[in-house]
């Protein structure tokens, strides 16, 4: 990771996580302690989950919760409970640290706590609707917590950041990512600002990156652009190539997508790169 911060009004100083107990969450803890130790920042774990309530009939059609039932997830969600403030404490092992609870769907609890900090940590695993009520989906949290969300890829790898790839829409979307990622792009030695485009966009495309990449030359970063001519459903496979031939291990992009009737709706190209994250990638809305 880059060793020093230009200007302490970019690092981060705060990074949040919720620890749950999917195999995935050891590297997402690793990833998050070492952003904190990176930036000497404050490490924020939430631990819990809601309880789904075990609804009983009988043979005359009284339906109702069975208190029995609902003990016996409070002792299991208690045991879990206490296995993952473990695990945090191991992994943040010499940081400044907090601990809190929640007994809500996780997604909506980091949102909520995503007031404190400046980042928050989310594993890339596709969370079924099923499973809400204890994993965070990262693509919901992206879209309505309001901070920078870093998703780890499923195979666990440290985060090195010495090359990164900007995918670059004109877009606001764009804009807050680009100014979120800040902290990561100072100090890094390569920054490659790519925007896929039609074939009749590629000159336009051209001075957009070529402006992007200016910009962030004027914060010290090592920035240039690349127009790329391709169809909006290879955007994903166009941008893990680019940063492939870098070597970059960090995609910054921005989140598109809204709500409809308690579905959340994204863009063809969010969703491909949130399905299966190949490498680090840092998304904002």
């Amino acid at each position: 990771m880059p060793a020093e911060i230009g200007s302490s009004a970019l690092a981060w100083k705060s990074v949040l996580i919720h620890v749950d107990n999917h195999p995935s969450a050891v590297h997402r803890l690793e990833a998050a302690a070492a952003l904190a130790r990176q930036f000497d920042a404050l490490l924020i774990g939430l631990g819990g989950h809601m309880l789904e309530p075990v609804v009983v009939a009988d043979a005359y059609g009284y339906s109702g919760i069975d208190p029995s039932a609902l003990e016996a997830l409070r002792e299991q969600a208690a045991a879990q409970l206490a296995q993952a403030e473990r695990a945090f404490q191991r992994a943040a092992e010499g940081l400044r640290t907090e601990w809190r609870v929640t007994e809500s769907r996780p997604t909506q609890a980091l949102a909520h706590a995503a007031r404190a900090a400046d980042v928050i940590v989310a594993g890339g695993v596709a969370v079924k609707s099923s499973d809400h009520h204890f994993m965070a989906d990262p693509a919901e949290l992206a879209l309505i917590s309001g901070r920078p969300v870093m998703i780890v890829p499923d195979q666990p790898r440290p985060l090195a950041a010495k090359r990164a790839v900007i995918a670059w829409k004109e877009s606001r979307e764009s804009r807050t990512a680009l100014a979120a990622a800040l902290p990561l792009l100072v100090g890094t030695e390569e920054v490659l600002v790519v925007e896929i485009c039609g074939k009749d966009d590629a000159g336009d495309a051209t001075n957009r990156v070529r402006d992007v990449a200016s910009g962030l030359q004027r914060h010290g970063v090592k920035a240039r652009g690349q127009a790329l001519v391709g169809p909006d459903a290879e955007v994903a496979a166009l941008l893990h190539q680019s940063a492939a031939s870098v070597g970059a291990d960090l995609i910054v992009a921005g989140c598109y997508g809204r709500s409809r009737v308690n579905e959340w709706l994204f863009g063809g190209a969010t969703l491909d790169l949130l399905a299966a994250p190949e490498r680090y990638l840092l998304v904002n809305h």
